[in-house]
């Protein structure tokens, strides 16, 4: 399995992290995860959202020291 593709989205407000994570995904294989990492609160449903939306997996999402992590896998 290939590592993760990484996108620091840190910082930005919605919905620029969704919108950055859908740029990303185009360079990410089938199969393949983003990790994504941000701050902005409102991302945790934004990227649940966006999941259902696209039909992507949210493997997991997690916090720790302000920073979310959430890994997306293209289906």
């Amino acid at each position: 399995m290939a590592a993760p593709v990484i996108l620091d989205a840190k910082g930005l407000k919605c919905p620029l992290p969704v919108l950055k994570a859908r740029k990303a995904m185009k360079d990410v294989p089938t199969g393949g995860v983003l990790r994504v990492l941000a701050t902005d609160p409102g991302a945790i449903g934004d990227f649940q959202h966006f999941c259902d939306v696209t039909g992507y997996r949210l493997l997991s999402h997690t916090e720790e020291a302000g920073v979310l992590t959430f890994e997306i896998e293209k289906t």
